[in-house]
């Protein structure tokens, strides 16, 4: 093991991209570095208790009342929840721009507590998560890491579908009109906030860029079952971890009350603000009642807001990590964590998409045959029981799955980040790959 070395994360203030972080963060910890967590308020105290320090920042003015952890996106997801029944052509305008216009806002906010927390703490290197640039990172001239826990679509190119669209790779038909009204929609916004960037000491943003691009280090995660067939490589210093679990989570068993039952298990995650949707949770309820499976629910947030059928049981959170592995089938929204988990531990997936790359996920897993993407908000009430069964049925499917799982689970994505990222720390020289 190298020297001890300081190591700050900077997660989007969303449990998916924190959840990340953390296991990475847990595997350099046991090795001997100091591990900060740069977090919001709102999730004070949540890293401590995992055994990191915590480094606080807001990205908007305090509100008058105490936040939960990420309340203001969900408070976000949720005024804006009507839109996501709308196309993805459709979100530009109404969800895709006021979100990016958030997000840059919450971006020069805490530029300048950046600049405080670095200057303190005095970083070996900064790994940030996070889908918009935070010029504090570049303009501190460490060496930084930028980790991309999304669908890599978002690492764009022409030869493959346009991100946060859910479009097919075999039909080009509306890409094109997409990519140019999402120009129309953020072009003017992107070009000002590129503009911050430069003003903060920063580079500028490429052309449609909202994040710049380590010279030291990139990672994402994606397995190579699902992976795009990119054309252009990306750069040297791109790697793809293809999975990262982490190994945090309680342990978790199967309460007797549904252990006693009959019928498959089937864990159903619409992820921390998809569950905040109470009507969409209610109809899954509903339709999943008269089936006979065993169902186990991350209820979300609004927890308290609707009730589960007998065969059922949930929590507000669930150790998804130690429930995963018991599982038979999954139920998600299709986000980049739980999509790359679930292949991680084997899992077919029926997949109920909402916003942001969870479309693109959706898609993937669909046209590569590793799941079924269903319309979100209009399914038919038979629709969801006849694809969980044939999925629980593919024989072919399950092998294709254990073959998957067997090869992500022999080299833990999350020991080789933590590798990489002590290399950067300690050499302070690009981590190309090869």
């Amino acid at each position: 093991m190298a020297d001890g070395k300081t190591v700050v994360f900077f997660p989007e203030g969303a449990f998916g991209p924190t959840n990340n972080c953390v296991g990475i963060g847990e595997v350099l910890r046991r090795s001997g570095h100091r591990v900060i967590f740069v977090i919001e308020e709102s999730f004070a105290g949540t890293l401590e208790e995992k055994g990191f320090e915590e480094r606080l920042m807001r990205l908007a003015p305090a509100p008058e009342v105490p936040e939960e952890p990420g309340q203001f996106w969900k408070d976000f997801i949720r005024e804006t929840a009507p839109v996501f029944r709308k196309s993805t052509f459709d979100q530009l305008g109404e969800f895709m721009a006021p979100t990016w216009e958030a997000l840059f806002d919450g971006a020069r906010y805490v530029d300048e507590r950046l600049v405080e927390i670095f200057d303190e703490v005095q970083p070996d290197v900064i790994v940030e998560d996070n889908v918009c640039a935070f010029p504090a990172i570049p303009a501190s001239g460490r060496p930084w890491v930028r980790i991309v826990s999304c669908n890599p679509l978002e690492l764009k190119d022409p030869e493959l579908p346009p991100p946060y669209t859910g479009l097919p790779m075999d039909d080009r038909s509306e890409w094109d009109a997409y990519r140019e009204e999402y120009r129309r929609a953020i072009d003017e916004m992107q070009a000002s906030f590129s503009e911050f960037c430069v003003e903060r000491g920063a580079p500028p943003l490429a052309a449609g860029e909202m994040i710049h691009s380590s010279d030291w280090l990139n990672l994402y995660l994606y397995p190579g079952e699902v992976d795009y067939p990119r054309p252009e490589p990306l750069g040297p210093a791109w790697h793809n971890l293809e999975s990262s679990v982490r190994t945090t989570d309680a342990e978790w068993t199967v309460p007797p009350e549904l252990a006693e039952r009959d019928g498959s298990l089937i864990y159903v995650s619409l992820g921390s603000l998809g569950s905040g949707d109470v009507p969409l949770m209610k109809r899954l309820v509903e339709v999943l009642a008269d089936t006979p499976h065993r169902y186990v629910v991350s209820k979300g947030p609004q927890h308290a807001e609707y009730e589960l059928a007998a065969n059922m049981v949930g929590e507000e959170f669930l150790p998804q990590v130690s429930v995963l592995p018991q599982v038979d089938l999954v139920i998600t929204h299709g986000g980049n964590n739980t999509t790359t988990e679930s292949l991680h531990f084997g899992k077919p997936m029926i997949l109920l998409p909402i916003f942001w790359d969870q479309h693109d996920n959706a898609q993937r897993i669909h046209e590569t045959g590793f799941g079924e993407r269903l319309p979100t908000y209009s399914f038919g009430d038979d629709d969801l029981p006849a694809a969980i069964n044939r999925l629980l049925a593919d024989i072919e499917l399950a092998g294709r799955l254990a073959g998957v799982s067997q090869r992500l689970q022999s080299a833990p994505g999350n020991e080789r980040a933590a590798l990489l990222i002590e290399r950067v720390a300690t050499t302070a020289e690009p981590a190309v790959s090869g």
